[in-house]
Parts: structure tokens; C-alpha cells; sequence
């Protein structure tokens, strides 16, 4: 059905091909490059280089102009080569195979976040920035696997892990500012634009680093099956969502009763641990790149343990334990009774402390 439409695509880039290969008569350079050098000259000429090539307009101008007489002769041979695969991509695209690669797959969250930020900031609200994060993981993780062939069972079942995760944690943080009323983080940026495109932005980048694993592994084609290091990966990931989810549904619980209205929370695991919630939410990252990691099929993929660690470090150091240590100074930080609770717990780790270092 689509064959004749292929084949003509192919010979317009062949024909395309053969009158940017061939050779001119400024010294046998292929049509792009003898474009580059004729830009060249003509800023020149214009004076736009200045002497010796300097200045901003000169820098410009001759920068483009070689990266123009370099790329000329590659992107010749690319047309003519890339045509060849037409037939294939084509074939893909109605079979529901669309090749997207990582760069594809972070073109389409940053357009799902930046559409978020264009009306979060006409209406001056952040009531869906939560929401859209989860969506966008869903996308992206969904997405990635029907494009990249839904075969072996690691890439089920990471995306699994991601998309319940998502779910869960999404509908959380949406049900708790639909409550709330709003989240104090955007109080004063939701009310400038520039502000509030950096935090949009920022959510974006966050999503495809977190998610880099995963689309490593939904990108494969060749699905390496499921081993003890995947054991160990999902028992990490089951740890952290059983982590997560007890200490949220424990201070939900315990916010609820009017008589812990502007109390901290010391109990159940919040009496082991200030923040039980944040170490769930890095062994669940650990956990998937565990799980991922097995069925890496190049080298470069295990860059990819910067989702984990970006996660860690972000929660301890930025935006997580850092604000909530903050903002409990504030609220109890003159109570003796805070300053105990803080002097007898760890910080991350829901375990007993064996030193208990309050001094009375």
C-alpha cells in the first residue's frame, strides 16, 4: 500500500543526494560545504566578521559557517543512507512501532509540562503541577513501552513498578492540595511567570532523568531475562513502596485528629524516622534501576544511575529533608519536646537509634 509512496520519497533523496555530493569547482567540496564558504565570504564582504573574524557578529557568522562546511558532507551521506531505511520506518508507524529514541521521549515531556505551565500561569495556580508530574511519568513510561515493542518481561514489569508508583503518588499529592487548598511552595512564584516556568521546567527534567532506566530498558530490542539481581532489584522497590505508602497513610491519619492540629507527628514510623517517607521514595528508585540494570544492552545505558542518585540527592539536599527541617525549626523548633524527638530519631533510616543523644 505504502510502497510507491516509499519509493518515491527515496528517489527525491537520492536525487538530493547526488546534487549536494557533487563536486563544485572551489575545490571539490560537496554542495552544503560550498554554501558554508559562500556564507563565509559573504559576511565578509557585509563586514560583519571585523578583522581577524572578531566580535560577536564575526564569532557568529563564522562559527555557523564552518559547522555548515563540516556537517556538509555528513549530512549528504545521512540523506542518502537514512533513505534506504524509509521503507522500515514507514512499515513501524503503522504497525504501532514509532522509533522515538530518549531525545523524542524528553520533546514530549517538556511539551507536556510547558503546556502545563502556559495555563498554571494564566489562572496563577499549582493545584495541577503535581498531576501533570504523573502524567507525565505515565506517558512516558506507557509510551515507551507500545513504541518500543512490548516484549520481554522486564519491560513489563519495570513499567509496572513506575506506573503504580505513579498512580499512588500521584493521587496522593492531588487529593492532599485538593484539601489543602494549594501547596505553600508556590505561594509567591505562581505569581510571576519566569519563576513559575523554572519549577515547570524543572519537573520536566526531573521525569526524564528519573525515568532514564526504564526507557533504556523499553528501548531494547533485545529482552535479557529476568535473574536474581531482578529479584533483588523488585524486593528493594516493594520495600520502599511499603515504606512510602505506611508513612503517608500515618500522617494522613494522624493529621485528621483535632487534637494533633499543629503537633509533629511521632509516631509509628515518624517515631523512627523524621522523614520514613523520603527513604521509601529513594529504595523505590534503587530498586527499579536494579531491575533495570540486568538488561542494559550498552554500556553508556548504566549512565542511567543518575536517576537514582539525582532522586537521593535532591530529597536529602534540596528539596525534600532540607525545607521540612526548615520549616520544623520554625514551627517547634523554641518546644524542648521537638528538640527530644529530633535528639533520639534518624534522620532517614526508620530504624531504632542506639545513641540517644539529647542532653537534658
Amino acid at each position: 500500500m505504502f510502497g510507491p509512496l516509499v519509493n518515491r520519497v527515496r528517489l527525491v533523496a537520492l536525487n538530493l543526494t547526488r546534487k549536494l555530493a557533487q563536486p563544485s569547482k572551489e575545490g571539490g567540496v560537496t554542495g552544503l560545504s560550498l554554501l558554508a564558504r559562500r556564507s563565509l565570504l559573504t559576511s565578509r564582504r557585509l563586514g560583519l566578521l571585523g578583522r581577524g573574524g572578531r566580535g560577536l557578529l564575526g564569532g557568529g557568522a563564522t562559527v555557523g559557517a564552518l559547522m555548515w562546511q563540516d556537517a556538509g558532507a555528513a549530512i549528504a551521506h545521512s540523506l542518502h543512507t537514512s533513505s534506504g531505511l524509509l521503507s522500515s520506518s514507514a512499515s513501524s508507524l503503522f504497525t504501532g512501532r514509532l522509533e522515538m529514541g530518549l531525545l523524542g521521549w524528553l520533546a514530549v515531556d517538556v511539551a507536556i509540562n510547558w503546556a502545563g505551565w502556559a495555563v498554571a500561569s494564566a489562572f496563577k495556580t499549582e493545584k495541577f503541577y503535581d498531576l501533570l508530574g504523573s502524567v507525565s511519568f505515565l506517558t512516558l513510561t506507557a509510551g515507551s513501552l507500545v513504541a518500543g515493542g512490548a516484549s520481554g518481561a522486564r519491560k513489563f514489569v519495570v513499567s509496572g513498578m513506575v506506573m503504580a508508583w505513579a498512580v499512588r503518588l500521584g493521587s496522593y499529592l492531588v487529593t492532599r492540595v485538593m484539601k489543602t487548598g494549594g501547596d505553600a511552595r508556590f505561594d509567591e512564584v505562581k505569581h510571576q511567570p519566569g519563576k513559575f516556568f523554572v519549577y515547570w521546567t524543572m519537573q520536566a527534567v526531573w521525569v526524564f532523568v528519573t525515568l532514564l532506566p526504564v526507557l533504556c530498558i523499553n528501548g531494547g530490542r533485545s529482552p535479557v531475562p529476568l535473574g536474581p539481581l531482578d529479584a533483588l532489584g523488585i524486593a528493594v522497590y516493594g520495600l520502599g513502596m511499603a515504606l512510602e505508602v505506611t508513612a503517608d497513610w500515618q500522617k494522613a491519619a494522624w493529621k485528621a485528629r483535632p487534637e494533633n492540629k499543629g503537633r509533629f507527628i511521632d509516631e509509628g514510623l515518624w517515631s523512627l524516622s523524621r522523614h520514613p517517607n523520603y527513604c521509601g521514595e529513594m529504595m523505590i528508585w534503587w530498586g527499579v534501576f536494579l531491575t533495570c540494570a540486568p538488561g542494559f544492552g550498552a554500556a553508556w545505558q548504566y549512565v542511567s544511575v543518575a536517576s537514582p542518585v539525582v532522586v537521593m540527592l535532591l530529597l536529602r539536599y534540596v528539596s525534600g529533608v532540607p525545607l521540612l527541617e526548615e520549616m520544623g525549626e520554625k514551627r517547634w523548633g523554641s518546644e524542648p519536646a521537638f528538640q527530644e524527638y529530633k535528639a533520639r530519631t534518624n534522620l532517614l533510616l526508620p530504624l531504632p537509634r542506639f545513641k540517644d543523644t539529647h542532653v537534658n
